[in-house]
């Protein structure tokens, strides 16, 4: 078997050994104008379902072409059952947290309004399409999904009960030991409030919810953008499957 493909191209659509797949013009544009390939080159195609496999271009235009699946490369690696709710922040910095999270195992990341949120709107459809890049460019075989944005409060009120929540809160210390007392579960999420924090209000609903285990990052204030991949860092190597 040669090396797996370089170019790696995340695709909506079923994969299989001797499965077309057609491409749009955008797909197309990059792989035949842009990384100058041509018919029988190699690329390596993931939908999020399948895992990763080997396909050769089969044909090859301005404006479109198809892929023919061989072999699997790569089976489908799922990440643990972990949500990512961030308040968002600086487009720049919203776009680091969603990329990083896509690399480091969260299963869906989830952008919240809070009291001192200061972006009142997000762009779905772009924050989706930083987490497909940050898969293709890891060698990630599932994608997680980026949820519209959502208001912290309503989504405390329909949180469902098995999924045990971790809280940033800069007033705590003792994360490790806070996360190893918590409750057995095999259902997460991370939450990270704003730049400004969290509301006294906020603040004080979080630590009287039974499913919520509020953690401490350490002695310094982090950014949120920082809190997210330091979150993300601290459950995976004591619950997640860095173990």
């Amino acid at each position: 078997m040669s090396d797996r493909p370089k170019i790696r191209l995340h695709v909506d659509h079923p994969l299989g050994p001797g499965q077309t797949v057609d491409l749009s013009r955008d797909q197309a544009n990059y792989l035949f104008n842009v990384m100058r390939l041509g018919p029988g080159a190699e690329v390596a195609l993931f939908n999020g379902r399948d895992g990763e496999w080997r396909a050769v271009v089969a044909e090859a235009g301005k404006r479109g072409g198809s892929l023919s699946c061989v072999e699997q490369t790569a089976p489908l690696l799922l990440p643990p059952d972990l949500w990512l709710l961030f308040a968002p922040i600086k487009k720049a910095r919203t776009d680091f947290i969603v990329e990083k999270a896509a690399e480091m195992g969260a299963a869906r990341i989830l952008p919240v309004q809070t009291e001192f949120t200061n972006a009142e709107r997000i762009r779905q459809d772009r924050l989706q399409a930083h987490a497909i890049e940050a898969a293709e460019q890891c060698g990630g075989t599932f994608v997680p999904e980026v949820a519209e944005l959502q208001r912290l409060d309503r989504m405390l009120d329909d949180w469902p009960e098995d999924r045990q929540m971790i809280y940033a809160d800069e007033a705590l210390a003792g994360a490790a030991e806070a996360l190893s007392a918590a409750p057995r579960a095999t259902r997460w999420a991370i939450l990270i409030g704003p730049e400004g924090g969290f509301s006294e209000p906020e603040r004080a609903r979080l630590r009287a919810l039974p499913f919520v285990t509020p953690v401490s990052l350490g002695p310094r204030i982090l950014r949120a953008d920082t809190a997210a991949v330091a979150a993300l860092t601290l459950f995976q190597s004591t619950r997640g499957d860095w173990r």
